[in-house]
């Protein structure tokens, strides 16, 4: 089970794994944290993240970003139509009265809600989060900022679930920066509470957040926001700025450019991130409109001035939120700063002032958010067992109920006639939180879920309604009815469930008294939602999106099988040049060279733009030509390898029959006669010299001497294969060698084993008076007796392999297995007795030295036991 948190941002987004040993992001295919959250529509496929950001230059007009900005607002918001001024792409009012975003996609016009764009942008950092994870992603935890209302959180959810995601909370992001806070600290009091200020200026909005923490919780104290203060409104002061003085001193106007006020804002904010750390700073545009280049210049100081109208917007926040967490600043043990937008010194010295202290950065401002929600959703998850910390949020807003009637503990006759209205959620109340209303009702009736207080919230009031009924009365025209009400962890409000209460008298015999009993009914609840997207609208987004997806992987696997056709035709052609030189022939190359030539000149001609299988044909078409070319390559290699590795072998072989006779009797000549048409030894001067300059340059060196075969005479598979005929010719001929092979060993361990062992003991306890010139002969003969057994077991630990490696036959592979065992336990008495080595040849050494008419043994002894 996946444990995913996603940061959202305006401008970009960060994905976060929980994992066992901890939290990491996950980086996009730049090897970056941060995604742009970009969705651009190109004439066949998305291209959305790092793809999107690299595209958008030039398709501006169909490359939608500020996503954050549109979802879940009405089109007649007049925050929206503000930022759609700074927006290149086509946005429209839509039926229902909320924004529709228009766009140039698969060579027709199309209309996506800001829902469908934002479940693409999660789309593709679900498909990074599965990438990493090499698993499917299906829950997760979203940040998203406190001031979102009921309509945007409830868009969010829809654009998850059109994702294919499946979100177990929605955290707020201060309230994510703080749990990120919290966890790792060690040093939090079990008494008393440590208060501390989180300031996030991100890229379109300010949000302040103060957060009491003890150890093993934190409790939200206040949330305060501006929704419109972020570092894109530092970068919108410098573009206006610029765009006055371009039009002034080049008789430019960008405004009417799309493209020219891209490449300007995109220019300006790279010049807000150098004035943050320098005093002054050029801005540099060639060619920006008009084929005209552009220089500006501007100072910090000038820059801070035309921010004043900004800069003086930051301490409302701050008090707001001080004022409603009834805190003073000299309650304030510190303040965290994050966000991008808040890299601007002015910002921070505002901040110091307010305060009274300078603000740590002791976070990461681009990942705080993601690990924080990874970490709720880990506490979540029932697959993950975390440290104990419990948050404790606070809900932002009033929510208010309202129906129409009596007040809720008015009694039967009362009048249904005006509208009563009564704040269910305080603001600052837990999420989450659940409430009843008790009403007095004879038949349906709605419940209005509004805002108690609409003054911070550019939205309308009501956020939905509920229609409770039918139901009927037994007893009395009004009877008792209960409304459940929740606030769940998405911090969206809604009614649960409706239940009806009736006293009916029961008698109980055996007392003769009567007793009143509770009647309990179940009401049905119908849900209208004022705005939104209804599930018949999600589950078509959802089919729609899987559409898209599906063309966007077709468009990449043809891309993919297009640049493998066009890496086919360059890399062949320089080992045309280079290593294959010497293993292809004259008509193979210019055929080969003039099809690789045709080839490419069909890419960029009528090949431009062709489906996946005709560039899988193409390139099969050009491998049916050079494969064999390929083939011939790879296998003098092998066979120059195998020569190698033969010759080794073989040495050693020889040196070891040379100096030991072999324990084990070898067949007959006349019984391994098998067919046997030559081995790597009977090589031309070619053949080695093909092996040994694999680079192409045999031919060269052979001149004129010896044309170069284009099949090498001994293929190395083909050497492998004689030489398992050999073995199972031996096998079957003589089935009792691998027998013989383990009372071979046998025999070795018993001479080596046995006598060597009582040799030992006798040569410990042996003293001088007692040694005779047959006790020094038997000394001798122990320590060759030695080195012969470590030989052995070596020699046979490699025939072993090898036979191992080659025969297949299952009987041959029982008895290699029975002397496998037999040698192990010989390497381990090798391992034993090697131990004992100084100490015997010391032993051997003192007798001889002792002895006037014992033996030269000093040379026997070290030869003995070297190695």
């Amino acid at each position: 089970m996946s444990v995913v948190g996603f940061d959202i941002g305006n401008e970009s987004c960060v994905v976060a794994i929980a994992r066992q040993r901890g939290i990491d992001v996950v980086l996009n295919d730049e090897s970056k944290g941060e995604t742009p959250a970009i969705v651009c529509f190109g004439e066949k496929q998305r291209f959305i993240g790092t793809a999107g950001a690299a595209s958008s230059m030039m398709n501006p007009k169909n490359t939608i970003s500020q996503i954050k900005r549109l979802i879940g607002r009405q089109f007649s918001d007049p925050e929206l139509q503000q930022d759609l001024k700074a927006l290149p792409f086509t946005v429209t009012g839509g039926p229902d009265g909320f924004p529709l975003i228009h766009v140039w996609y698969l060579g027709e016009t199309r209309t996506f809600t800001p829902t469908q764009l934002l479940a693409m942008v999660l789309s593709d950092m679900k498909s990074m989060a599965e990438k990493n994870l090499n698993a499917a992603v299906v829950d997760c935890c979203i940040g998203i900022p406190v001031y979102f209302t009921n309509l945007q959180r409830r868009a969010v959810l829809d654009a998850a679930t059109i994702a294919g995601l499946h979100p177990l909370r929605l955290l707020h992001e201060t309230t994510a920066t703080a749990l990120a806070y919290g966890i790792y600290k060690t040093d939090l009091p079990e008494n008393g509470q440590l208060n501390v200020a989180f300031v996030d200026i991100g890229h379109a909005s300010m949000q302040v957040c103060i957060a009491g923490f003890k150890e093993g919780q934190l409790k939200i104290l206040a949330h305060s926001f501006d929704r419109s203060l972020g570092g894109r409104d530092f970068d919108e002061a410098l573009f206006q700025y610029f765009a006055a003085k371009f039009k002034e001193k080049y008789k430019i106007d960008v405004y009417q450019n799309a493209r020219a006020c891209l490449r300007l804002r995109t220019a300006c904010e790279k010049l807000k991130r150098v004035l943050s750390a320098n005093a002054e700073a050029p801005l540099n545009i060639e060619c920006l409109m008009e084929e005209k280049d552009v220089k500006g210049f501007i100072k910090r100081e000038n820059f801070e001035k035309i921010s004043i109208p900004i800069l003086e917007r930051v301490r409302k926040p701050l008090e707001k939120a001080l004022s409603e967490a009834r805190l003073t600043v000299e309650n304030i043990h510190s303040v965290e700063v994050v966000g991008s937008g808040s890299r601007v010194p002015a910002i921070i010295r505002i901040l110091t002032e307010f305060f009274g202290k300078e603000p740590r950065r002791t976070m990461n401002s681009s990942e705080c958010v993601a690990k924080g929600c990874a970490f709720e959703c880990a506490i979540l998850s029932s697959t993950f067992e975390v440290q104990k910390f419990q948050v404790n949020e606070s809900f932002p807003f009033p929510i208010a109920f309202s129906w129409k009637g009596a007040a809720p503990d008015a009694q039967n006759g009362a009048a249904d006639d005006h509208q009563i209205s009564a704040i269910g959620f305080p603001k600052g109340d837990e999420i989450p939180g659940i409430k009843t209303l008790t009403l007095y009702r004879s038949g349906t009736f709605t419940v209005d879920v509004q805002y108690a207080d609409a003054s911070e919230l550019q939205a309308p009031a009501k956020i939905s309604s509920y229609t409770i009924g039918p139901f009927q009365s037994t007893q009395s025209e009004r009877v008792k009815v209960k409304v459940k009400v929740r606030l769940n962890l998405h911090g969206i409000v809604l009614i649960d469930s409706a239940t009806t209460y009736e006293e009916v008298k029961v008698e109980v015999p055996l007392v003769k008294e009567t007793a009143n009993e509770a009647n309990k009914t179940n009401i049905p609840v119908v849900e209208h939602i004022h705005g939104g997207m209804c599930p018949a609208d999600v589950q078509k987004a959802t089919e729609e999106e899987f559409e898209m997806a599906f063309q966007d992987r077709i468009m990449e696997e043809t891309q993919d099988k297009k640049n493998a056709v066009e890496a086919y035709v360059y890399d062949m052609r320089n080992k045309l040049r280079g290593k294959y030189q010497g293993f292809v022939t004259d008509p193979e190359r210019k055929g080969l060279t003039a099809k690789l030539q045709e080839v490419e000149n069909w890419l960029y001609e009528d090949g431009e733009n062709k489906t996946k299988g005709v560039y899988v044909a193409k390139l099969e078409e050009l491998k049916k030509q050079g494969n064999p070319i390929e083939e011939r390559y790879k296998k003098y290699i092998e066979n120059g390898n195998f020569l190698e590795g033969q010759e080794g072998v073989d040495a050693e072989t020889v040196e070891r029959v040379a100096e030991s006779h072999s324990p084990i009797e070898e067949p007959s000549t006349s019984q391994l006669e098998v067919p046997h048409r030559g081995l790597p030894h009977d090589w031309t001067e070619g053949d080695y010299l093909v092996s040994l300059y694999p680079d192409g340059s045999a031919g060269m060196r052979l001149g004129a001497q010896e044309e170069i075969r284009l099949t090498p005479r001994t293929l190395f598979a083909e050497v492998r294969e004689e030489h398992k005929a050999i073995l199972s010719n031996i096998f079957e001929l003589w089935p009792s060698t691998f027998v013989h092979l383990v009372g071979a060993s046998s025999i070795i361990r018993k001479l080596a084993l046995d006598s060597l062992v009582s040799f030992v003991e006798g040569l410990e306890n042996m003293s001088l008076p007692q040694a005779t010139p047959g006790d020094f002969d038997s000394a001798r003969d122990g320590l060759q007796a030695l080195t012969h057994f470590r030989l052995e077991v070596g020699w046979l630990r490699k025939r072993l392999d090898q036979m191992a490696a080659l025969l297949e036959l299952p009987v041959a592979r029982n008895q290699l297995e029975k002397v496998g065992k037999e040698i192990e336990e010989m390497e381990e008495v090798v391992r034993q007795l090697k131990d004992k080595k100084e100490g015997l040849v010391q032993r051997v050494s003192e007798l001889e030295s002792a002895s006037s008419g014992g033996f030269d043994m000093s040379s026997h002894a070290g030869q003995g036991l070297r190695g």
